[in-house]
């Protein structure tokens, strides 16, 4: 005897996936909902920071590494802690890890996200500025050899940059006021997308703002960053001749 999902997949299958995936938004709410009985803050940000990571290692292929880290260039300049980052590890080594502490070649970084627990101006602006503290970072790339020559140096990625929540504060959700504020957060300061697991998700990766469905704001929000992530490709070669350079004389 068929259950009720297989036979609302043989009738409507966009029924189906709507209502398969607004099971995962209720069950994401339910984890980030019951860190809130956590009192101290710090304690409460990490335990949400490990379900964001969760979250986006479920949804992203193993060509992904989702973690928190420190971003560190070839000249040796640092980034704060960024709390959720996308990079590479099939051709690209964290360094210096130290159990959970790690730092992140620039060069192999994809995205970053900042998690809070709401999304509203303060929290929009200091996202904004953990996204430039990146951007800023010196990313090299150099030639790769192959059977047939040599690949010239690949033009660096375009970094995606992002803030990820429970809630928004604006009653109208990502409406005119937020629009007002993000609107100006432009050049290195840009973020290019939002998530509210309550129910709401924005981005602009087409060059206009694209809003997710209520019920389904979660899986929607991760199928246009794996789309987005998809256009970028993979990162360049790092030039590890600059970085052994800092450790000459």
């Amino acid at each position: 005897m068929a259950n009720r999902a297989k036979k609302l997949s043989k009738i409507d299958g966009k029924a189906f996936l709507q209502s398969a995936f607004a099971s995962e938004q209720r069950l994401a709410q339910a984890k980030l909902q019951s860190s809130e009985r956590i009192s101290h803050n710090g304690d409460m940000g990490e335990v949400n920071e490990l379900h964001f990571i969760e979250m986006l290692r479920k949804y992203l292929p193993n060509r992904y590494t989702v973690e928190k880290a420190i971003i560190l260039d070839s000249l040796g300049h640092t980034t704060d802690s960024i709390d959720v980052v996308i990079f590479d590890r099939q051709y690209t080594p964290t360094l210096l890890d130290n159990e959970k502490h790690r730092y992140v070649p620039a060069e192999a970084v994809y995205a970053v996200f900042e998690c809070k627990p709401t999304i509203d101006k303060a929290y929009l602006e200091y996202a904004a500025d953990k996204a430039a503290s990146v951007r800023r970072m010196r990313r090299t790339s150099v030639e790769i050899p192959h059977a047939g020559g040599v690949y010239p140096p690949k033009p660096q990625i375009d970094l995606v940059s992002g803030i990820l929540a429970l809630d928004v504060d604006w009653a109208d959700g990502f409406g005119t006021s937020f629009k007002k504020i993000h609107s100006k957060l432009m050049g290195d300061c840009r973020l290019d997308c939002g998530l509210a697991v309550n129910g709401a998700s924005f981005d602009t990766f087409d060059g206009n703002y694209t809003f997710g469905p209520n019920h389904n704001a979660l899986v929607f929000f991760f199928f246009r960053l794996l789309k987005r992530l998809q256009a970028v490709g993979t990162v360049p070669a790092v030039d590890w001749a600059a970085y052994a350079q800092q450790l000459s004389h």
